[in-house]
């Protein structure tokens, strides 16, 4: 595009333009789409309706899953589209509605994350304080807290993005909007851009990375010390998967948001966003519902009523 053109829509950009390939990932992103939307829902429902699971733990599990529904449905079904249709044009308002939500669902969940493993830490290492500190009225200001925060990070980033200019390419390497990605099409200075968006994803992540694994360590030498090696796998069972969920999640979206903007974006760009837009709301209803015996058996006993009832 000519450089004095201003540009007002965007195009995204696929990871082939072969079709069948095309085909295959648009396949692959409505299944994994299908499966977090039915995992989450199940989560919901049977938190939501069993009065056994009216804990803080399970109520931050159901706040996790609505968020995971709404953070993978902002980009998945336009992704989808641009690889079975030729249309690949977002307008500029819905570029900058698409970065916003996504930063505010990722945000918000990577505090949400945090506050599980406080959640863990309190239930673990001092478990006589645990009613105290985490009553209702707590959890629910902290779920509000995170929802503040989320909203002013998105909010402060994505404002800063749309104040410059893009009157260069309006081609987006990327199957979504996001910031790094617009920040390369940009014929503004953008060093404070980059500044900001470094410094505040260090702190913001690091901060709750730190937080998290302080979390753990004090959990894991706790655990240690429990006589019965039965109850140690337990515990460890439940926090290593969520370890590992953070970790996916963190680095990944460092990948992408902390390191220097570059003129030459890769494929390896657009995988590593897969890891931290994707596949984390498809992995935690596993790792977090699944795998736990309570949830397991809430299942089978909705199921078996179902049955019972067509008889």
């Amino acid at each position: 595009m000519p450089n004095s053109t201003i540009v007002t829509e965007f195009l995204l950009t696929r990871f082939s333009d072969v079709w069948e390939l095309r085909v295959l990932h648009a396949m692959l992103f409505l299944l994994t789409y299908l499966a977090t939307l039915l995992g989450n829902l199940l989560l919901v429902t049977i938190t939501t309706l069993d009065q056994s699971f009216h804990t803080p733990m399970y109520l931050f599990l159901r706040n996790l899953s609505v968020l995971d529904m709404c953070y993978i449905s902002v980009i998945v079904p336009k992704a989808c589209a641009i690889f079975l249709l030729e249309n690949r044009v977002i307008s500029k308002t819905g570029c900058a509605a698409q970065i916003f939500f996504v930063l505010m669902f990722a945000s918000i969940e990577l505090l949400l994350l945090t506050i599980m493993a406080l959640d863990r830490y309190v239930a673990i290492c001092q478990p006589l304080h645990y009613p105290l500190v985490m009553n209702h009225k707590v959890c629910v200001q902290m779920s509000l807290a995170c929802l503040v925060s989320g909203l002013a990070y998105s909010g402060l980033h994505t404002s800063l993005t749309f104040q410059l200019s893009f009157c260069q390419s309006n081609i987006v390497h990327q199957f979504f909007c996001d910031i790094p990605s617009l920040l390369q099409l940009s014929c503004s200075d953008i060093f404070t851009n980059e500044i900001t968006v470094f410094v505040s994803a260090t702190i913001y992540s690091g901060g709750c990375f730190f937080f998290i694994i302080l979390s753990y360590i004090h959990i894991f030498s706790t655990v240690l010390k429990f006589p019965i090696r039965g109850e140690r796998g337990k515990v460890f069972s439940t926090c290593v998967p969520h370890i590992l969920v953070v970790t996916v999640f963190l680095s990944s979206g460092a990948a992408v948001y902390m390191k220097p903007t570059s003129n030459s974006p890769t494929i390896q760009d657009m995988v590593s966003s897969v890891f931290y837009s994707v596949v984390p709301p498809f992995l935690n209803p596993i790792i977090y519902s699944f795998r736990n015996k309570q949830i397991k058996g809430a299942v089978r006993r909705i199921m078996g009523r179902m049955l019972y009832s067509r008889k």
